[in-house]
């Protein structure tokens, strides 16, 4: 054959190869996420603790890439998990209320279906916590497994597939609610001496009395956390052994910050920010925009972001509904110069809580600030921790940034959270800060506004809309008046006359939600204030909207010891709808002479058919008047 023919035979057989390579789709990754439970950076090895015990954990991040400035889109699982699942933030589903059961659209799906579309194999280890309407078929939609046997190694041969493991051992049961001789049997006596984090061998946080009784308690978090990266550990040997770790991309996060007082539940970092690694083996690294090999990056994320990010790294079409950023891959979105996060209520504590952050400094508005930092959750007062914490406030043993945590809160916070991990001085009066705290003040009005915020709709009326329709949906419509009522909101928390006289007028404005507001701003007033208006206060107690005449009767009772007062409220303990006795149990945790509705709390408590939420807050407003024990048994 001649050389030149030769040649031009193998040209083309060279490029048939070539073009057959480029047309060949790149076998898609597999996606591993390890989530843990109630845990704040603060408390890990990679985050600069030298205190803590996670080399796992560390390890992760020395190869990979760690976030500094990661954030959960609520400070509790539920609505956090409900973020994640549906890709949506929960003031725009309605879903930030603690295991609430709010319907979200049909075309909402858990964004696993959608890996499935791509041909994953989807399974959940095992942990769901939605807040949505039918949670047990909303999660069959989205896994094709969520059990405690379920994994990997249940799929096809050969198919790619997005596996989640929760680990449990560093959640708030383990770190201070449960008793300690569980603790002690469940989590230290799985650790060997070598491994234990001695109850003297950390810096106690300082909003906390550094006491030995403190130190044992707080000793745990440090062990559970402990116990939790060896559980990861075994599943990382294990996504090994299998030979798929260089097939895998790997996320390490936890659903929210630290589960101990002012921690978890509360809309500050503590309660906001979490630890969040990436790790792309050597054949996917491409699709890293930081790199790999230890990478510390500044780049904000929100929970919003996880669901978008997996659908593309997966080759899927992102829904529209889908606002979240796509963090990685082809298709990475642009960064962002904030976030934007959420608090609401938590167990039977009720709160709203909305907050910016540009990861170097966190502006938080609190629209409910009688209600302080250590608020009564049954949940958190059956612990060791908050029993002494309590007794020690009694004692007067606690210094002033210690019994800060009991007093009401600053109607706005504005953290230097990168100098100042502890968040113990609020900047928001600061005149040097004063451009900056109007800067994110602003953002945080405008997105309030143009998400239509739905969770500024009492729970009581959240829930009666969403029998006729989501919550999302209804946001949209023109019956929603979010300009009316943004404006009695924004109201809410401020103190001083001059609000207090817009918020009496607010009190006969004809939207109901606007007036409930006006109502909900007045209760933070000072006592000298509210003085003066005891006529209209009198007046609201009658007001045809139950949310508006609750909280108008718990400001008269209090105020003025008035017995039209303390009927209205015996009326709502004892309401058929949850809600409503929810909200007026959780007003009387906040009163100065709490005895004359004992016997009705107990009532209440009994009530048949009753749900969770005032069932939980009966028992934590027996339980702070020392009528019934604080401890496990009395848990859900």
């Amino acid at each position: 054959m001649p050389f030149k023919k030769y040649l031009s035979g193998s040209i083309v057989a060279i490029l048939i190869f070539l073009s057959s390579c480029q047309n060949k789709p790149m076998e898609k990754p597999n996606i591993l996420w390890i989530t843990i439970e109630d845990t704040s950076p603060h408390f890990i090895g990679c985050y600069g603790n030298a205190s803590a015990n996670t080399p796992v954990i560390d390890q992760l991040a020395a190869e990979g890439i760690r976030f500094n400035n990661a954030f959960s889109t609520g400070t509790v699982c539920s609505p956090s998990r409900t973020a994640i699942i549906t890709g949506v933030k929960t003031y725009k589903t309605g879903t930030g209320n603690h295991r609430s059961a709010i319907t979200v659209p049909d075309y909402m799906k858990g964004f696993p279906y959608y890996l499935q579309q791509q041909g994953y194999y989807t399974s959940n280890n095992k942990k769901t916590d939605y807040n949505v309407a039918d949670e047990k078929g909303y999660t069959a939609e989205a896994w094709h497994e969520s059990a405690d046997t379920a994994g990997w190694w249940n799929r096809s041969e050969g198919q790619p597939f997005f596996a989640v493991f929760n680990f449990m051992d560093s959640h708030q049961s383990r770190t201070m609610t449960h008793t300690y001789g569980w603790y002690r049997k469940q989590v230290l006596n799985k650790l060997t001496e070598d491994e234990r984090i001695g109850e003297n061998d950390f810096e106690m946080p300082p909003f906390y009395k550094d006491t030995p009784k403190m130190r044992k308690q707080f000793a745990r978090v440090y062990n559970s956390l402990k116990l939790t990266d060896k559980k990861i550990g075994a599943l990382l040997e294990r996504l090994e052994a299998d030979g798929l770790k260089e097939n895998t991309i790997i996320f390490f996060y936890a659903d929210h910050g630290e589960g101990i007082p002012r921690g978890k539940t509360n809309g500050i970092n503590l309660g906001y920010r979490v630890p969040f690694i990436a790790w792309f083996p050597e054949k996917y690294k491409h699709l890293s925009p930081w790199g790999t090999g230890g990478v510390v990056t500044d780049e904000l994320l929100s929970f919003e972001d996880l669901a978008p990010t997996v659908i593309s790294l997966a080759g899927g079409e992102i829904p529209d509904h889908m606002t979240g950023r796509v963090l990685a891959g082809d298709k990475r979105s642009g960064e962002t110069g904030h976030v934007v996060l959420s608090s609401d209520r938590a167990d039977n504590g009720i709160d709203m809580v909305r907050t910016v952050s540009n990861g170097k400094y966190l502006y938080s508005r609190n629209f409910m600030p009688f209600i302080p930092e250590a608020r009564y959750i049954r949940y958190m007062e059956i612990s060791e921790i908050k029993q002494q914490m309590r007794k020690d406030l009694v004692q007067n043993k606690l210094n002033d940034i210690q019994k800060r945590l009991f007093e009401p809160r600053a109607t706005e916070y504005l953290y230097d959270i990168e100098n100042d991990k502890w968040e113990l001085t609020n900047l928001a009066n600061d005149p040097a800060h004063q451009e900056l705290l109007n800067e994110m003040r602003q953002i945080l009005k405008n997105e309030m506004l143009n998400s239509r915020d739905v969770l500024l709709l009492p729970e009581y009326e959240l829930e009666l809309i969403a029998k006729a329709q989501a919550p999302y949906d209804y946001r949209l419509s023109d019956n929603y008046a979010i300009h009316e009522i943004m404006e009695s909101v924004w109201l809410a928390g401020v103190r001083n006359k001059e609000t207090a006289a817009g918020q009496i007028q607010n009190l006969s404005h004809a939207n109901q939600v606007v007036r409930y507001w006006a109502a909900v701003g007045l209760r933070s007033q000072s006592k000298e204030i509210l003085q003066g208006l005891e006529k209209e206060l009198k007046q609201a107690m009658k007001d045809s909207y139950p949310p508006v005449a609750i909280t108008a009767a718990a400001m008269v009772y209090n105020q003025f010891n008035d017995a039209d007062a303390e009927a209205v409220l015996k009326q709502y303990l004892l309401h058929e709808n949850d809600m409503l006795a929810l909200l007026t149990i959780h007003y009387l945790m906040y009163i100065d002479n709490k005895t004359p509705f004992v016997e009705t709390v107990r009532a209440s408590r009994e009530q048949e058919g009753r749900s969770y939420n005032p069932k939980a807050a009966a028992v934590d407003f027996l339980g702070s008047l020392g009528l019934i024990p604080n401890n496990p048994s009395y848990r859900q």
